[in-house]
């Protein structure tokens, strides 16, 4: 039945049959159909339509989200504002936010499972993480106060696998060498598509650039980028223009 079907497909597309070339203008027809949508109408719609959303997901964030989340924290924390929902939350591990932080619901955050400590994850005060930002962590990760992390940042503390071909096909756990503690001091930028890896430290006040991979140290105040990424000018003279 299915080959059939993709033959008659096959031969609505391609024969110069009238029966086929209309069969075919019926169906782009059907696939670009419209009705009349006056504007002002929609116009009513839309705006009761994201007013609700809004509200339903403001209600959600304060009354659910927010303590759910909260009640998986090592400590308090005051003035966490979640958006989109809540963060994936993965293994064993022991988080401190500071206050006045801002998280997005599409962001996850996993603990190594074979370390013998729970993974530490400790946050700063007014720190934004952007969406589908993951922060695996093999040890520590310490996020310094006013880090600015972009959409799809990467924090690898643990690569979940071992080097050895053999160990992997047996299911085994990355070995204690392969991972390492990340530290993002005061004030480092994070732009998107950011990946560091563990025993990195990003100096206070650094940035790095759009789609980098950060696989060694930088001091403070310096503008980071490329794969690898490397220095590419000081933030200081910038800064006394």
């Amino acid at each position: 039945m299915r080959e059939q079907i993709q033959q008659l497909k096959l031969w609505i597309k391609t024969s110069e049959q009238p029966l086929a070339q209309n069969c075919l203008k019926l169906y782009r027809a059907l696939l670009y159909l419209e009705i009349p949508s006056p504007s002002w109408l929609f116009k009513i719609i839309s705006f009761v339509h994201f007013s609700v959303a809004a509200c339903l997901a403001n209600f959600l964030r304060i009354f659910y989200w927010t303590p759910m989340f909260k009640s998986s924290l090592a400590g308090p924390c005051s003035k966490l504002y979640l958006y989109a929902g809540m963060p994936m939350l993965m293994g064993p591990l022991q988080m401190h936010i500071g206050n006045n932080c801002r998280i997005n619901g599409q962001t996850t955050f996993c603990g190594r499972c074979n370390s013998s400590a729970a993974p530490v994850l400790s946050l700063g005060d007014n720190v934004d993480i952007s969406w589908q930002t993951t922060i695996a962590v093999g040890s520590q990760v310490t996020i310094g106060n006013n880090v600015r992390i972009a959409a799809k940042g990467f924090l690898v503390g643990y690569p979940g696998h071992p080097i050895d071909s053999h160990d992997r096909a047996r299911g085994l756990p990355d070995t204690q060498a392969q991972i390492g503690a990340i530290i993002l001091e005061d004030d480092v930028w994070l732009a998107s598509n950011v990946t560091v890896l563990a025993n990195v430290t990003i100096g206070a006040g650094t940035i790095v650039a759009t789609g980098s991979i950060v696989t060694k140290d930088f001091p403070a105040n310096v503008l980071a980028g490329g794969v690898p990424a490397r220095v590419i000018k000081s933030l200081l003279d910038t800064n006394h223009c």
